[in-house]
């Protein structure tokens, strides 16, 4: 169910009326002050139902500070009127930030370039961690996926259909902490059937600070996928809305990520630790179970299918559409296909390794496959031979030498 909570709409209804509202000149900001009422009246009309939202709450704080930066009255219009934009070339734009507000150029200190990570969270859901494991877990509620001195970010995971176990990331809310002289607090929050070009309060980067444009949103393509450069600790965060629901991909430093003042209080770190073991599904097994099922419904009668649902075959086949390459991703496909029947969960399979291959450092490591597999080159274990089966033969093979 989408939340009624509709901060975000208020906030891109301000800064779509106030964009570059701070640089007018005094004969303006009567107009400012407008905008600045319409954007409280707005919060106050969804306040029943924004309680306890970290955004909402950061936007009232927001409002309150404007109004006494610029002197304006609570009482008055508040019709929105539209505002000139930035000129071009103007401070927002500048690109002479300190030193220490950009990662990769304040390196030469160190004896070595950095080494990247990746971790990223799609369908049903699928998580692959800063250190490439790959797990299907149920997580369903708020969970945090990374919480380190730079950043958070928690997902809120839902039920797909009502009574489903098949979860889904609904909602989204990353904190960019404030960083020395590059960038104040900023908030990101997207859900279902909303994802903002900007942060809570409106803002495209990090603030007021020198290094301000270190930090940056970008809108790739409307309503479907931004993309956020937090250039100060080298990292590259990109989130998707796929039919209603949300994938998340990261690219980190590795000394970013296990920058943490107490490891032994992340442990529910999901990016860093992984999904907790009661929290995980078996994958592999119960793929197994639904292709056994398959076949077994092919040698017998079968009952009827909703339109809507796929067999392991039709799964299979909708999914080597988009991703030709068996690999777990290819599995989370087909997985997620026979568990909720919707074809967009293929798409987030597709564009979660699309992710991959921008946001990896590693191009040997894009594709990853089940460890049975692990056996032969290729990944792959000889056409028609169980693995475990492979390797007692092989072993068999070796006593009978002994043997001999």
């Amino acid at each position: 169910v989408t939340s009624p909570c509709k901060i975000l709409k208020c906030n891109s209804e301000f800064w779509a009326a106030t964009s570059g509202s701070h640089h007018l000149g005094t004969e303006e900001a009567p107009e400012f002050c407008t905008a600045l009422r319409a954007y409280a009246h707005c919060t106050r009309r969804t306040a029943r139902t924004c309680r306890g939202d970290l955004a909402y709450h950061s936007a009232v704080h927001g409002i309150d500070d404007l109004m006494v930066q610029h002197n304006c009255s609570k009482d008055g219009p508040t019709s929105q009127p539209r505002l000139r934009t930035l000129p071009p070339g103007d401070s927002q734009e500048r690109s002479d930030s300190p030193e220490i507000c950009h990662y990769e150029k304040s390196f030469h200190k160190h004896s070595a370039a950095p080494n990247y990570t990746h971790c990223g969270l799609f369908g049903d859901p699928h998580l692959r961690t800063f250190t490439d494991t790959f797990q299907t877990c149920k997580v369903q509620g708020a969970w945090p996926l990374i919480d380190n001195n730079y950043l958070n970010v928690q997902v809120t995971n839902t039920p797909v259909l009502p009574g489903s176990t098949a979860t889904a990331t609904s909602k989204l809310t990353i904190i960019f902490k404030s960083f020395q002289e590059c960038v104040d607090q900023k908030v990101y929050q997207a859900e279902m059937d909303e994802l903002p070009a900007a942060f809570a309060d409106g803002s495209k980067n990090g603030g007021d600070k020198h290094g301000a444009n270190s930090l940056k949103i970008t809108e790739k393509v409307s309503g479907q996928h931004i993309e956020i450069q937090a250039k100060y600790i080298g990292t590259t965060i990109v989130v998707r809305q796929v039919g209603r629901y949300l994938t998340f991909a990261v690219r980190m430093p590795e000394e970013v990520v296990n920058a943490v003042e107490d490891r032994d209080s992340q442990g529910l770190y999901l990016c860093l630790r992984g999904c907790p073991l009661n929290q995980q599904i078996d994958f592999q097994t119960i793929r197994s179970a639904q292709a056994t099922e398959g076949r077994a419904r092919r040698k017998g009668p079968s009952l009827p299918a909703p339109p809507e649902a796929f067999t392991y075959e039709t799964a299979t086949a909708k999914c080597r559409e988009k991703l030709p390459v068996e690999d777990l991703y290819f599995q989370s496909c087909v997985f997620d296909l026979l568990t909720t029947g919707d074809v967009n969960f293929m798409l987030a399979a597709y564009y979660a390794f699309e992710d991959v291959k921008m946001l990896h450092s590693n191009k040997d490591k894009l594709h990853l496959y089940e460890r049975t597999r692990d056996l032969a080159p290729a990944n792959m274990a000889p056409s028609g031979t169980p693995g475990a089966l492979w390797v007692a033969l092989l072993c068999l093979s070796q006593c009978w030498l002994c043997l001999l």
